[in-house]
């Protein structure tokens, strides 16, 4: 029997209003809306999930593009023709046999974002919020960062005419101070960590009138992020795999891919398996882990940040306590790992299967192997761990030999042997306060 409501002719955008992740007060999808009132909680968009259900077929995505927009019934855009795009496609899900066989996971894949325009994943949440922000009349959009959102949006900016100022901490990769102002962004050193320039940016806003596109201070970036969840499902013959593991810094993938996977199985296009997701943060930036391993329901603001990896360097998460709640929920963990050790997975990864990662990236499989050797992690369960950029944006990180100089005149030697073998400097697991985690470099 053909439902009624498939005769009727679509409409252009299945958004019904937003909800606060606090309280759940609503508030008009069709208004700007930057934090709920009432406790300051995030907003989520919600959707006529019901009618998806009834009128919206898998079908519909054959012959769509390789993109994120191919999932447009599930985004919020009110006029699909409003889409500004750089030409997002979708990322590659990768096997790494060779790099599984070393870590003791033979189904371990890697779902590569570094492909995406700026090179990061980013450019989700950018090409979603920023068209979004255009269809409500924005006209400046400001954010902090503590990295590569700021290169995004500032791109995704210049593509729809909007201007965008960008204020990072004065540690930030000077590869992205350099792109982020090449979009014509105006770009801000902001002596501290992101929630420094956050201060700086939160009080621009509110005396200039510029539309706050901090992390999950507007209801949109989460939007383009939880294409990842639904890319990964698709890829996967609709099915989900058995953990998840992500580097999380404000964590607003992880909360994405949650969100994804819960639209998804209410309108019917996956099963009720529940992956298991794991948060992986830095040692010397890890409020999360701690909250989790407390059993907090909120993070407390991690003093002095310190890492390489930009992403991750974040003290205190809007989102924590979502990220809290979907770890509990999924049977999931959050683990920490040193600097050290990220810079050995970097290495790592290059020389067993020609992947450049970016830091982030590298923390996330060195936990997934943190995770596999502690037994959290099955030797065959199906694991994807998500690079979140391309290693290119740092530059000054990356990891190898250096080059050998060669006098004029001198030949190369012959290799009788692999010059090196990429584990021979691999730490080992240790036990720290009853949890476990990868020990850092021996004194």
């Amino acid at each position: 029997m053909i439902d009624p409501a498939t005769l009727a002719p679509p409409p252009k955008s299945y958004v019904t209003h937003l909800e606060c992740a606090r309280c759940g007060a609503t508030a008009d999808a069709g208004k700007i809306a930057n934090l709920c009132p009432v406790d300051q909680g995030p907003y989520l968009v919600r959707y006529d999930l019901e009618r998806i259900r009834n009128s919206v077929s898998k079908n519909v995505l054959y012959g769509r593009k390789a993109s994120l927009w191919r999932y447009a019934e599930l985004l919020p855009l009110a006029d699909r023709d409003d889409e500004v795009s750089l030409g997002e496609t979708s990322t590659p899900l990768l096997e790494v046999p060779s790099l599984g066989e070393k870590l003791g996971m033979h189904r371990l894949t890697i779902k590569d974002e570094g492909l995406l325009p700026t090179g990061t994943f980013k450019a989700r949440g950018a090409a979603v919020g920023v068209s979004r922000a255009a269809e409500l009349g924005v006209t400046t959009i400001a954010l902090p960062t503590a990295g590569n959102a700021g290169a995004a949006w500032a791109a995704y900016g210049a593509r729809a005419g909007i201007g965008v100022v960008v204020a990072m901490p004065a540690t930030t990769p000077d590869v992205i101070q350099r792109e982020t102002a090449a979009y014509g962004a105006r770009v801000y050193l902001v002596d501290g960590s992101i929630a420094d320039a956050g201060a700086v940016v939160k009080r621009a806003c509110a005396e200039h009138g510029w539309y706050d596109a901090s992390t999950l201070k507007e209801p949109y970036r989460i939007e383009g992020k939880k294409t990842m969840g639904f890319e990964l499902a698709e890829q996967l013959g609709w099915e989900l795999p058995d953990v998840i593991v992500y580097p999380t810094g404000g964590g607003v993938g992880l909360i994405g891919m949650w969100k994804a996977f819960e639209e998804l199985r209410a309108i019917g296009w996956i099963g009720q398996k529940k992956v298991r997701f794991v948060a992986v943060q830095a040692s010397g930036c890890a409020p999360i882990v701690k909250a989790f391993h407390e059993d907090r329901l909120e993070s407390e603001p991690w003093p002095d940040p310190k890492t390489f990896a930009a992403g991750l360097r974040v003290p205190k998460a809007l989102g924590d306590f979502l990220v809290l709640r979907i770890l509990r929920e999924s049977s999931g963990i959050a683990i920490d790992v040193s600097d050290e050790r990220i810079a050995d997975m970097m290495r790592t990864i290059g020389t067993h299967e020609g992947m450049l990662v970016c830091p982030e990236g590298a923390a996330a499989v060195a936990g997934a192997y943190a995770l596999r050797e502690q037994g959290f992690v099955g030797e065959h369960e199906d694991v994807v761990v998500f690079n979140t950029g391309s290693g290119l944006k740092y530059a000054e990180s990356l990891q190898g030999m250096e080059p050998i100089h060669l006098a004029k005149g001198e030949d190369v030697p012959r290799m009788e042997r692999r010059l090196e073998e990429p584990f021979e400097h691999e730490r080992p697991i240790a036990t720290e306060g009853g949890r476990t985690r990868i020990a850092p470099d021996e004194a």
